[in-house]
């Protein structure tokens, strides 16, 4: 299990558009290559895996679940506004129960392997959005 918190200097509405656009995902989440919806709405996503959205409250929260793959994980995206910026605070947990053959046993690493790349993406997170035109 790891927690990362960041602060980014726009407000949680903007932010949160963001995170929950799923299809967006590959220009600030490095391990995503392409998105495609399986179900119409805001929710759902393949990557090498099946992710199902778990939780979900407009501008607070937002959970993302793996349904399949060698590495199982779940990540909780919390907002809370703190002025005009928002506090994003990412709890995350991962295994490496699916890895297979020798890999299995990178399996301990896997949370501290993952919580260094998910603190590369929040940060290409936050220059996206703090970088982003305003929706007119």
């Amino acid at each position: 299990m790891f927690d990362i918190s960041i602060e980014i200097d726009r407000p949680a509405q903007t932010v949160f558009r963001h995170i929950e656009d799923i299809e967006a995902a590959p220009a600030w989440y490095s391990a995503v290559q392409s998105v495609a919806k399986l179900t119409a709405g805001p929710v759902g996503r393949v990557l090498e895996n099946i992710v199902e959205v778990t939780e979900f409250e407009v501008d607070a929260l937002l959970t993302l679940s793996s349904l399949s793959g060698p590495t199982p994980f779940t990540y909780r995206f919390r907002l809370a506004p703190t002025g005009h910026r928002t506090h994003l605070h990412l709890e995350g947990s991962i295994t490496g129960k699916g890895l297979p053959g020798p890999m299995a046993l990178l399996a301990p690493l896997a949370s501290s392997f993952f919580e260094r790349g998910m603190r590369i993406n929040l940060e290409s997170l936050k220059r996206i959005v703090e970088t982003a035109r305003p929706a007119e």
